[in-house]
């Protein structure tokens, strides 16, 4: 799924294989993940997809004037795509979760990252599993 941040972006759902890159768009001042070759428009992920990384993915945030004022590495390569803070209708809630179990939200991932789509997920087969896919705090 692509956040409500990105509903005023053309839009498609990811595919396996798909290369990706991590971009801003169009004067939105958020981030998401569009096609190599589709900067104009946002690839959608479903809770579950996996993707990996060409290097360790990087994430920042920033606090208004100070664009770069923390930058970081995860650690990891692979990544598992969530939503999280369902709770809470106002904010993002496209994350990834990493092996060790930290979650960056996709908007604070840093800008260019290269990934490709690995795995789509299975069909969710009870509404207890589709509950925990909805969770916990993050980065970003």
């Amino acid at each position: 799924m692509c956040d409500y941040s990105l509903h005023s972006v053309a839009s498609r759902p990811a595919k396996v294989g798909d290369k990706l890159v991590s971009r801003e768009f169009n004067n939105l001042f958020t981030r998401g993940f569009a096609a190599v070759g589709e900067p104009h428009v946002a690839v959608c992920l479903l809770p579950g997809t996996e993707v990996a990384f060409e290097k360790e993915a990087e994430y920042e945030r920033s606090l208004g004037i100070f664009p770069n004022w923390m930058r970081g590495k995860v650690g990891h390569k692979v990544a598992r795509f969530r939503r999280v803070n369902m709770d809470n209708p106002h904010t993002h809630h496209d994350a990834l979760e990493f092996p060790d179990g930290t979650f960056v939200l996709v908007h604070a991932l840093r800008e260019g990252q290269h990934a490709t789509v690995l795995q789509l997920p299975v069909a969710l087969r009870t509404a207890k599993e589709a509950k925990e896919q909805g969770r916990v705090s993050v980065v970003g």
